[in-house]
């Protein structure tokens, strides 16, 4: 896949969503393109985690306690919190067709992290916001 595809696409992740052009090509650059046939299991519920993925093309289900809940598709992502700690999975993810994905392993990312420290500062922004509209969504149910 082209660079500038891979970058955009990371653009799209609103845990880089505050990212530059140069900071998301160390990201990029810090992952992997990785091709997995269908059937394979990505992740499973329970399990720490290591790695964020990006699908760059295919399909792969989400099944939270055996149930399915939600269906992945090009550009969207899971892992993400895998980046900055090493909890437990909160699903299991199966590929349902040929994919492929930019996988971003948490050594890697640290990495980019200790390279450019004012990342480190734009993701924790981004997660406060998050932190925020969680809080706000549970105060109106």
């Amino acid at each position: 896949m082209a660079r500038d595809s891979k970058i955009d696409q990371l653009a799209e992740v609103r845990l880089f969503s505050a990212f530059t052009k140069k900071e998301l090509g160390l990201i990029s650059r810090a992952s992997d393109e990785v091709s997995v046939p269908a059937g394979k299991e990505l992740v499973r519920q329970g399990a720490p985690g290591h790695e964020f993925f990006l699908i760059l093309e295919g399909e792969c289900s989400v099944r939270r306690d055996g149930r399915h809940v939600a269906t992945l598709k090009d550009g969207d992502y899971f892992g993400e919190l895998a980046l900055l700690d090493r909890g437990p999975r909160n699903a299991t993810v199966v590929a349902e067709t040929p994919v492929k994905l930019l996988v971003l392993g948490q050594r890697e990312f640290n990495g980019v992290l200790d390279e450019v420290p004012v990342l480190a500062h734009k993701m924790l922004m981004i997660m406060a916001t998050r932190v925020r509209e969680a809080d706000a969504r549970a105060a109106t149910h």
